[in-house]
């Protein structure tokens, strides 16, 4: 039986499994695991995705995270490759690392990411050594967990790239102070009370994770891309939600490339204008491909995504280009509202 295709569009968020072949351990110490969420945090911010919540275990990861664009399957490849060179190198080992395909659930939000961030921060307090511990013994070792995002979440974190803003935004509270401790409140009640109800959530359906017309809406994208009667830039169901105004996102472009606006919409072969542009009006405006080719004078949307694809091999090559893509990035990251 042919594999199923799989779904990518903007703003799409998914909870991405990967595990060991043969159910091996994919980290022996934690020298593997810093190399991993090093790489993760690369790749995060080469291939424009937001990371919401991970945990390694020892034997497979958990990541929940949304694509700014649709290219889910181009960044988990370029992180498996990396990670796999470098464990096969470091172990002395030669074949694949990693089982078969990764799997990746779209997701809706918000109610049903925030319960998956819970569930995905759980892991390490529901092996079979951590059951047989007291609730107050299981409460201690995951907040001592070293290797998920959940002390991000608790203002304890190393990992910059873990975005955690947004669901600490869905806890009560007027303060962040009071929104980690509601959501320190929400995450650790259910060790002692277990959601069953979204656990039978996540097995009601292989291809996605939300309400029926949620699923229902899934099935037919799926059902579409394995018909290949569906272009990626013409499904979007949500944006990434960092809400830049335009205008200003115009003009950091400009002042840090040092252009006039009018540059950026003149078309001019082998320019990488125009493809910094559609990044950050994508990563940080929130628009889609289709909004971006009107505001550049493009006929289609897959014209920008064959200018996003190009953009990481023109700053591989480019180090000064590099440089003030991610200059750009910064000052446009601390400018969002949230």
């Amino acid at each position: 039986m042919a594999r199923l295709a799989r779904v990518e569009y903007e703003g799409a968020i998914y909870h991405v499994t990967v595990r060991g072949n043969q159910r091996q351990a994919i980290f022996r110490d934690d020298r593997d695991r810093e190399r991993f969420l090093k790489k993760l945090g690369e790749y995060t911010e080469l291939y424009s995705v937001r990371i919401y919540a991970f945990c390694l275990m020892t034997n497979h990861v958990h990541l929940v995270l949304e694509t700014a664009r649709p290219n889910l399957g181009r960044f988990m490849h370029r992180l498996q490759t990396a990670y796999t060179v470098f464990y096969n190198m470091r172990h002395r080992q030669v074949g694949h690392l990693m089982q078969g395909r990764y799997k990746a659930k779209p997701v809706e939000g918000d109610v049903y990411l925030l319960k998956l961030m819970r569930y995905v921060h759980l892991n390490p307090v529901f092996t079979a050594a951590e059951k047989a511990k007291t609730t107050p013994e299981r409460v201690a070792d995951l907040r001592a967990y070293r290797w998920s995002s959940y002390p991000c979440y608790l203002g304890r974190c190393a990992w910059e790239y873990v975005c955690v803003r947004p669901l600490l935004a869905l806890m009560a509270g007027s303060t962040v102070l009071r929104q980690r401790a509601e959501m320190r409140r929400f995450v650790e009640s259910a060790i002692a009370e277990p959601d069953d109800e979204f656990k039978e959530a996540l097995r009601a359906s292989p291809l996605c994770l939300g309400g029926k017309t949620f699923r229902e809406r899934l099935q037919g994208l799926y059902a579409a891309a394995n018909r290949k009667a569906v272009k990626p830039e013409d499904v979007v169901l949500r944006t990434m939600g960092r809400n830049v105004p335009v205008p200003r996102v115009l003009a950091v472009v400009c002042g840090v490339l040092r252009v006039e606006e009018a540059a950026l919409r003149v078309r001019s072969r082998g320019t990488w204008l125009r493809p910094v542009l559609a990044e950050a009006l994508a990563r940080h405006a929130g628009l889609t491909q289709r909004a971006i080719a009107a505001l550049m004078g493009l006929r289609t949307g897959k014209a920008v995504s064959l200018q996003l694809a190009r953009l990481p091999a023109a700053l591989a090559r480019n180090r000064t280009m590099a440089r003030r893509v991610v200059a750009i990035h910064e000052v446009l990251k601390k400018e969002a509202k949230f």
